[in-house]
């Protein structure tokens, strides 16, 4: 009797969950790295900004291991996220209004409560404005790799609410990418790549399924966004979008779907080694002679603060108003203590926030850093309370015969 294919979306929980939390140790070894004395440290920066080359851009000059993870590795974990956002919406959680309604709400206020957080806590200092979008977005490995950690104590049906909440915002952090954080635009190149996005939207209309077509477009996008001055890894999800997918509403996905099987060709890689490697090279700020003052300056207060308070404010109160008003119901079998822990873990920001702080800040290594440091800040405070909430929250009472 043959087995009927792997479901993305239990194929998606399970390998972010294993993936999250080898993050997780990715990240601490990187910070422990960097702060041990003498060579340790020396050797850990010495790989991360290794010259291994080609020069593929004046802009950037010749590629170092840290290019090749932030730049390249990263586009093809953005190209996973841009399935999972096309299955989603085709196929998925976000298949109808109705279902979206929560996750899109929640994950609105979620995005925009820990900007106006940033914003207020650096309203002195102009220059650190660039720097809104830090806190805004969730890391969804992360938070799933905490999930992970608690069993059967967290309902299923939290686990696929944070999962379309970090889905949808995925998208609002792509598209802040894309607007906010790109400078220096080459209209040929950025011309080029529009030929190439055409191309393959034209081999989808044509019933094209062959993946190794897609791919060779995806890297040919992906060369064309890097001399754009668009950043490189918004080729990934533009790719993603044109990648064919055939329906399977309530059975397992199609082995002929040519969206479900890159999906999930894709998802080990991203999760057991790409996640992790980019945890490894953006997570290893030096701590050693850091003052109370640097800690508490107002850009890594600002990131901290927004992961922290904005994101738990912002998503529990969309979703308690939501409720009240009628516009959507809570999780099915989640009480309202429970929410409220998912909520607190959306201010994991570990990934995508790192990402924004590095383009936020490209001329200024010390804003780097410090932004890094309420990133760490905020995201393991998040994941510390949200844990010993779903830890220790009550779960739901059985009916009284």
């Amino acid at each position: 009797m043959l087995r009927p294919p792997p479901s993305a979306l239990r194929d998606f929980l399970t390998s972010e969950a294993g993936g999250g939390v080898l993050l997780m140790v990715a990240a601490a070894l990187a910070i422990l790295l960097a702060n041990l004395p003498g060579d340790p440290a020396h050797l850990y920066h010495a790989f991360v900004h290794a010259e291994i080359g080609p020069v593929l851009t004046p802009k950037l000059g010749p590629m170092t291991v840290h290019l090749w993870i932030n730049d390249g590795l990263m586009a093809v974990f953005f190209l996973l996220v841009g399935l999972e956002i096309k299955r989603e919406f085709v196929d998925g959680q976000l298949s109808t209004w109705e279902k979206r309604r929560l996750p899109v709400i929640a994950a609105v206020a979620g995005m925009l409560v820990p900007a106006l957080v940033f914003l207020f806590v650096t309203r002195g200092d102009a220059g650190l404005r660039d720097g809104w979008a830090i806190p805004a977005a969730t890391d969804i490995a992360f938070a799933i790799g905490v999930l992970a950690l608690l069993g059967t104590r967290a309902p299923t049906s939290l686990k696929l609410f944070l999962t379309t909440v970090a889905i949808v915002d995925d998208m609002g952090a792509v598209a802040i990418i894309a607007f906010f954080y790109t400078s220096g635009i080459d209209s040929m190149a950025l011309l080029s790549a529009a030929v190439i996005l055409g191309a393959m939207f034209a081999l989808n209309r044509m019933g094209v399924k062959s993946l190794p077509i897609y791919l060779i477009g995806f890297a040919l996008l992906w060369y064309a966004m890097l001399l754009s001055g668009v950043h490189a890894t918004i080729a990934g999800v533009l790719a993603a979008m044109t990648v064919p997918i055939r329906k399977t509403p309530g059975a397992p996905d199609a082995v002929d779907s040519p969206l479900h099987v890159l999906e999930h060709a894709i998802h080990p890689w991203s999760a057991y080694l790409i996640v992790p490697l980019f945890g490894f090279a953006n997570a290893g700020v030096s701590l050693s002679g850091l003052s109370l003052e640097q800690i508490l300056a107002p850009l890594p207060v600002g990131i901290a603060l927004g992961l922290f308070l904005g994101k738990q404010a912002g998503i529990f109160a969309a979703i308690w108003l939501s409720v009240k008003l009628g516009l959507a119901s809570r999780p099915q079998g989640a009480n309202w203590t429970q929410v409220y822990g998912v909520a607190l873990l959306c201010g994991v920001g570990f990934t995508m926030s790192l990402f924004i702080g590095a383009l936020a800040f490209p001329a200024s290594p010390i804003l780097i850093e410090e932004a890094k440091i309420g990133t760490l800040a905020g995201s393991l405070l998040s994941a510390l309370v949200g844990f010993a909430i779903l830890r220790f929250a009550p779960g739901k009472r059985r009916p009284r015969l």
